[in-house]
């Protein structure tokens, strides 16, 4: 009796000793319910209009006032003379006069228009470029150093010859446009299938996700962070592209956009229209990053649970 009691009572430890578990266990399953909790815990809440302007909109308006009073000072001590440093209130006057005319939307559209055209061209070709020169060894040994030499040429080295192939016409604005984009989106789409864990491609195999099935339900969510890294490059791309191609080509076929409108100011010698072409060209910048790639960014970050409120 005395043996099986003691049998028993080894059986009952080993039982408990199994049921308490290694502590180790047990302190990373305790973690990992902490961190369940915490992550069930996050309320996710809709920012107060006031919060947002004090975060959002008041540092760079204040920033922006920042500028302007210290471009005052500079034009007030003299520091150069009109015609090279104008005051804030000559470059405000082409921006009436520009409006009063009835030609400041006609600049920005002309460019904006071309800038939209030529990224989604650009996304049509580097979308499926980037999936093949991930995917086929061959092909990205043998396009990715071209695709990265591509992307390190300045773009302006492209206006000359696309003049001299298509002319002073919009295919050439657009052929600019791809040859500064593509090389971006293609190797930002490369980079982010590179950061795919291989895990996540065996089990989408093993579900029957291969191919083009494949490709859309796992290897483009996968890899969106470092896609839309390479479309926000390839944005940025684009928009110099384009201004670099105004900037050199003109023609009144083609009409006046930002470039053009910054050249303009140069043969008139008119520092005034030149402050007025910069800060168009760095307005529509920012707004479309602010308006398009800023909230695909919180979108994706926020799907990840990477971001709550921002």
């Amino acid at each position: 009796m005395a043996g099986t009691d003691t049998g028993a009572g080894l059986g009952t430890g080993k039982d408990a000793s199994r049921a308490a578990g290694d502590p180790r266990d047990a302190h990373a399953l305790a973690g990992l319910e902490a961190g369940l909790d915490a992550l069930d815990s996050v309320q996710t809440r809709r920012t107060p209009l006031r919060e947002t302007l004090v975060r959002k909109v008041l540092p760079p308006v204040s920033a922006v006032a920042l500028v302007l009073v210290v471009w005052q000072l500079l034009v007030w001590a003299e520091v150069a003379p009109d015609y090279k440093l104008p005051a804030p209130s000559a470059v405000w006057d082409e921006v009436r006069g520009a409006w009063f005319e009835g030609t400041l939307l006609d600049y920005i559209w002309t460019s904006v228009s071309r800038g939209l055209l030529g990224f989604l061209l650009a996304l049509a070709l580097g979308t499926p470029l980037g999936l093949l020169v991930a995917r086929v060894g061959f092909v990205r040994a043998a396009l990715g150093p071209i695709l990265s030499g591509l992307q390190s040429l300045p773009s302006v080295a492209w206006v000359p010859p696309a003049v001299i192939w298509l002319g002073l016409n919009d295919s050439m604005m657009y052929a600019v446009i791809l040859l500064g984009a593509v090389p971006s989106i293609t190797n930002g789409l490369v980079a982010g299938i590179d950061q795919i864990p291989p895990l996540f491609l065996r089990a989408g195999r093993t579900l029957g996700a291969t191919g083009m099935r494949g490709a859309w339900h796992i290897v483009m969510p996968a890899a969106l962070p470092g896609y839309l890294a390479g479309l926000k490059q390839g944005w940025a791309f684009s928009w110099r592209s384009l201004m670099a191609a105004e900037i050199i080509a003109s023609s009144p076929d083609l009409g006046v956009g930002l470039g053009q409108l910054l050249e303009n100011g140069r043969n008139n010698s008119s520092m005034s229209q030149v402050f007025l072409a910069i800060f168009l060209i760095l307005i529509v910048g920012i707004a479309i990053d602010l308006l398009v790639f800023s909230p695909l960014e919180r979108w994706v970050l926020r799907g990840r649970g990477l971001l709550v409120t921002r």
